[in-house]
């Protein structure tokens, strides 16, 4: 299930940066933002990740986001101590 899950809030996150883009893009050409396709595509993804979203383990997965971020930011000061000697 978790696996599942985990895809699932991919394809989530993929749908909201196509939606950004999309906004972006259209308040640079001066059109309406909030149009209807972009409000139902949102809309139906909320409620698809809902179901899942309430199965999670939530501490499980607040573990792990630590975790990594504790990483990703160990790797970021690597980095700025290599590029700063």
């Amino acid at each position: 299930m978790p696996a599942i899950a985990a895809h699932f809030l991919a394809v989530i996150a993929l749908i909201c940066a196509v939606a950004v883009l999309h906004m972006i893009r259209l308040r640079r050409s001066g059109q309406v933002i909030f149009d209807g396709g972009i409000l139902l595509a949102l809309g139906l993804a909320i409620a698809c990740a809902l179901p899942v979203l309430s199965h999670l383990p939530w501490a499980e997965i607040a573990a792990e986001v630590s975790d990594q971020t504790t990483a990703a930011i160990q790797l970021l000061y690597a980095a700025y101590v290599i590029l700063t000697l």
